[in-house]
């Protein structure tokens, strides 16, 4: 028996047909009446979309299942016999496969895949208005590539707009041309700050708004007007300090909020409100001194806080405690300081000043050269007129308050040159007459103890004559005194002696009356009558007729006696 199967073959066809027509359509699976179901998706075509519904016979011409076309473009051709809808004449030009944009669930929309368009490929060539989205009516007037702004992941939002000028040179006025509201660029935002003034005048970027830098020339007031909060510029921030004053107040600069010059006018009190080192600069760690007093205590000027006069006001200790060289701007012991481990209030007892200070000597009976010997700044030195000598200081200043008044020269050992020194400047000196003997003999001559001037021995060695010259006006030499007996005649008629003037012998030549003027008890050291001598009231000349000598010579006057002699 042979089997016709071209006519089994259309009965099979009829009936899938009639059994597909009449079922719901599936991707894969064509459920045929009695229970046949045929899986479509095994012939390596699954049935969706659109092709869920066509008919079979669309595609199986004349029943002939082998070697229909599995992909799009065997069936969407100009002049396929398939009559399935081709490439149209206005489509975009590719060599890409259908199913790269189209889906079989809709043939439109297609979803074009920019992917391997390389950069720089003419985008016009498909966006024209035609094949593809075009430029619209309102967009920016450009000759450039539309892949000069979109890019092919996405047309919008374009980004980079290229603002070259026809020349091939940098657009840099007229942006208002595209920039407005309604134009073909993005317009000013309705929080941007009130000016009629052209977009180029602070926008200098041509890629972005942002970062413009505002021109605020012959600017001077009402900057609340745009800085704000909500405003279209800085606000002040939330650490600004408290104040109701207007901004033009402090800020000056009209590039620049920092560097305002704060008006502190009338503010004497409250500083640490502000100078917090938030709102202001505040006291810095680790360089300001360690206080709990308020600002203003020190810091008195309103345009800086430094310099400063510190308030030192019932401070007595702990001075190094700040002046120790731990904080900038205190003054510290400088390296020209006296060598000392005691505390500064030892001897700087100003709370005002650290110069002059008043050193403690207490204790100190040696090394005074140390810082008395010119190598410390303020500490007193031996002066020009100080006397040469090589001894330590403390050898003849023994007082621990003074340098002068109380310093006791050590003469050991000085027995010439006394006038080096002794000058009147550099030590006392010949004092101006009639104190001092005139005289050019060296001190040491006379001046014979290394402790004191005074007492001293006078050498008359080879003075013989006008001893008065010094005996009767100089302060301090011994005179004439008021006991002395009544004479004119020079001392060295009598005083012969130059170590005293006592003994003197009495030189009587010419004198030949009046000897009881002298020799009558008035005198001391002048003898007397003694009380042996025979009862008289005459005249001594009478009978002592020598003026060597009262005793041998005398020849008695016994004129007028005519009794009693045996007196």
């Amino acid at each position: 028996m042979q089997f016709n199967w071209k006519r089994i073959s259309a009965f099979f066809l009829a009936c899938c047909l009639s059994v597909i027509l009449a079922s719901p359509a599936s991707a894969a699976t064509k459920t045929i009446k009695g229970g046949f179901k045929f899986d479509h998706s095994k012939t390596g075509f699954a049935l969706v979309g659109q092709h869920a519904v066509a008919r079979c016979e669309t595609c199986h011409i004349n029943g002939i299942f082998k070697g229909t076309p599995k992909q799009c473009s065997g069936c969407h051709t100009a002049g396929n016999r398939m009559n399935a809808s081709a490439k149209p004449a206005t489509h975009m030009p590719t060599s890409d496969k259908c199913e790269t944009c189209h889906i079989a669930a809709s043939w439109k929309p297609a979803t074009m895949s920019h992917i391997g368009v390389m950069q720089g490929q003419s985008c016009a060539s498909c966006h024209n208005g035609t094949s593809a989205t075009g430029k619209p009516a309102n967009h920016i007037s450009t000759t450039s590539d539309c892949g000069t702004c979109h890019k092919n992941s996405a047309w919008l939002p374009a980004s980079g707009f290229n603002h070259l000028d026809t020349n091939g040179q940098p657009i840099t006025s007229g942006c208002a041309t595209c920039h407005t509201v309604g134009g073909k660029g993005l317009a000013k935002p309705s929080n941007h700050i009130a000016t009629t003034t052209s977009c180029e005048t602070c926008h200098k970027s041509t890629s972005s708004f942002k970062g413009a830098v505002m021109d605020h020339t012959g600017i001077t007031t009402g900057c609340a007007t745009c800085h704000k909060v909500g405003g279209a510029g800085l606000a002040k921030p939330t650490n600004h300090v408290a104040t109701s004053a207007s901004c033009e107040t402090c800020h000056k600069s009209t590039t620049s909020f920092k560097g305002a010059a704060m008006d502190h006018t009338g503010i004497s009190t409250g500083c640490a409100s502000c100078h917090n080192g938030k709102a202001a600069l505040g006291k810095t760690a680790g360089t300001h001194i360690p206080t709990t007093a308020a600002c203003e205590t020190c810091h008195k000027s309103t345009a800086a806080f430094k310099p400063t006069v510190m308030n030192h006001t019932g401070i007595t200790a702990g001075c190094a405690t700040c002046h120790g060289g731990t904080f900038a701007n205190v003054k510290a012991k400088s390296s020209a300081h006296i060598p000392t481990t005691k505390a500064c209030e030892t001897c700087h007892t100003s709370t005002t000043a650290f110069v002059p200070a008043t050193m403690n000597h207490t204790g100190i009976t040696t090394g005074c050269a140390t810082c008395h010997g010119g190598t410390f700044a303020n500490v007193k030195t031996k002066p020009s007129t100080h006397i040469v000598t090589a001894a330590a200081c403390e050898t003849c200043h023994k007082s621990t308050t003074s340098f002068k008044g109380g310093a006791v020269m050590n003469h050991t050992g000085i027995v010439s040159g006394c006038a080096s020194c002794h000058n009147g400047t550099t030590a006392l000196g010949k004092p101006a007459a009639p104190n001092h003997i005139p005289t050019t003999a060296t001190c040491e001559t006379c001046h014979k103890s290394t402790v004191a001037f005074k007492p001293t021995a006078m050498n008359h060695t080879g003075i013989t004559t006008d001893c008065a010259s010094c005996h009767g006006v100089t302060t301090g030499v011994k005179a004439k005194s008021t006991a002395h007996f009544p004479t004119t005649a020079k001392c060295e008629t009598c005083h012969t002696s130059t170590t005293a003037f006592v003994p003197a012998t009495m030189n009587h030549t010419g004198i030949t009356t009046g000897c009881a003027t002298c020799h009558g008890g008035g005198f001391a050291n002048i003898k007397t009558k003694p009380s042996t001598h025979i009862v008289t009231n005459a005249a001594c000349e009478t009978c002592h007729k020598s003026t060597t000598s009262f005793k041998g010579g005398a020849v008695m006057n016994h004129t007028g006696i005519v009794s009693g002699c045996a007196t």
